[in-house]
Order: structure tokens, then C-alpha cells, then sequence
């Protein structure tokens, strides 16, 4: 079996470690993403609800580009929502502020009953650039 190929952003490395999991891993060209929540620098949730969409967002994107993507390069995504009912239109907000023209990414939203204190989940697998 080949080794796994972990892709972790700057920072951060200790929550990593803590819970023993990797940021993404790399096979071939695809990078597989793991959940990316809103979290502070010292690994707190976010209690703003808006601003913990948009930090989850910001650390997908530094986990994007520790490996050489961007959000351009999502082809999957996947969110976890523990009120989809009450948060999708902030979330929808958030959305369509990242993600401006088409083609967007295939996208499946789960409701959850529990994500460790954090609201908002999001995971996804990108395509690498042939040149990163």
C-alpha cells in the first residue's frame, strides 16, 4: 500500500495532532479535504454564526493552498449543519460570496445533531493543478 500523502496549512498543526487526522491527503492529481469548521486561531469555535461560515471557508482555503489549489479546483463539496432550517440562508449568503460564477462544485448539505461545538462543517475533494 502507498503511503498516505498529508497536506496540512501553516499553523494550526496541534489540532492536527491532538485528534490524529490530516488537514487533506493527496492521491495522484485529487486532494481529498477533511471537515474544515470556523474555528479561532486557538481552536475555538466561532459563536458568530455568519463569521464561523466564512473562518470554515478561510481554513478550507489555506488547506487548498498548502497543496497548490484554490476553491477553483473543488469539484465535490459536502456541509454538515446542525440547524439547516435556520442557518441556510446565511450559509447560502456565504456560499454565493465564494463561489461567484459557473460552474460551481457539486454540493450535498447534511443536518447533524452534533459537531463538537461548531455549527458549520465543510469538506470537499479538489483537483490539484497539473502545475502545483
Amino acid at each position: 500500500m502507498t503511503k498516505r500523502d498529508p497536506i496540512f496549512p501553516e499553523g494550526r498543526h496541534a489540532l492536527y495532532d491532538l485528534h490524529k487526522y490530516s488537514a487533506a491527503v493527496r492521491s495522484g492529481d485529487l486532494l481529498f479535504v477533511s471537515g474544515q469548521v470556523g474555528s479561532r486561531e486557538d481552536g475555538s469555535p466561532e459563536p458568530d454564526f455568519k463569521r464561523q461560515v466564512e473562518l470554515a471557508f478561510e481554513n478550507l482555503r489555506a488547506v487548498l493552498k498548502a497543496a497548490g489549489a484554490s476553491l477553483d479546483d473543488i469539484v465535490d463539496v459536502t456541509t454538515f449543519h446542525t440547524d439547516p432550517q435556520n442557518q441556510f440562508e446565511t450559509i447560502l449568503a456565504v456560499k454565493d460570496a465564494v463561489f461567484t460564477e459557473k460552474p460551481y462544485p457539486n454540493w450535498t448539505a447534511v443536518g447533524v445533531n452534533w459537531l463538537a461545538g461548531f455549527d458549520f462543517e465543510i469538506k470537499v475533494i479538489a483537483r490539484i493543478p497539473q502545475n502545483a
